[in-house]
């Protein structure tokens, strides 16, 4: 799999280091015990777990999309329009289906329109809406972009697969509950 090699006994390892002798999160847990602030030591510990993870799993999809030319945000712009109708979305919605700042949505989609897989244009009837539409380059990479991520990525998470609807439940329930979204 690019950007995890695989450990002796086939689970993959974080990319450019050897792994440590000992949990860091666990050390830091067993200092947060020692000093007085046991009460929180759970929540750090998850709260920093959840981050290391993020980490290890971007630097896994970033580096299976390198090679299109695309980091994640990119391609998660591209996956949404080429899942529309029409290929085209407003900016301002395509950032509230992402969840990202509006600079953020600028950056991705001056990126992408420098490689010609999308393209800015007015929208028919609103004068002061800018959509972003996905050409006919960036429909023919996004299957050959998600196709890799699923093989290598989405189908190998590194998850124990009975683990992965639990996880999902969870992090779903967080979400809600932290006003991410409502349903």
């Amino acid at each position: 799999m690019p950007g995890a090699s695989k450990s002796e006994s086939g689970k993959p390892e974080c990319q450019g280091s050897q792994p440590l002798p000992q949990d860091p999160i666990a050390e830091a847990r067993r200092h947060w015990e020692e000093h007085g602030w046991g009460d929180a030591a759970a929540g750090m510990a998850a709260v920093t777990a959840v981050m290391r993870t993020h980490q290890i799993l971007l630097t896994r999809v970033e580096n299976v999309l390198k090679p299109f030319s695309l980091t994640f945000a990119r391609f998660e712009l591209l996956a949404l329009l080429s899942f529309t109708a029409s290929g085209a979305l407003p900016m301002a919605k395509a950032g509230a289906r992402l969840q990202v700042h509006p600079t953020s949505v600028t950056n991705a989609v001056d990126r992408l329109e420098q490689a010609g897989l999308v393209e800015r244009r007015k929208h028919p009837s609103d004068g002061r809406t800018v959509l972003v539409e996905i050409t006919p380059a960036g429909r023919k990479l996004v299957p050959l972009a998600a196709s890799a991520l699923n093989s290598e990525v989405f189908s190998r998470s590194g998850f124990a697969p009975n683990d992965l609807a639990e996880l999902t439940e969870i992090l779903t329930r967080f979400r809600r509950d932290a006003g991410d979204f409502s349903d």
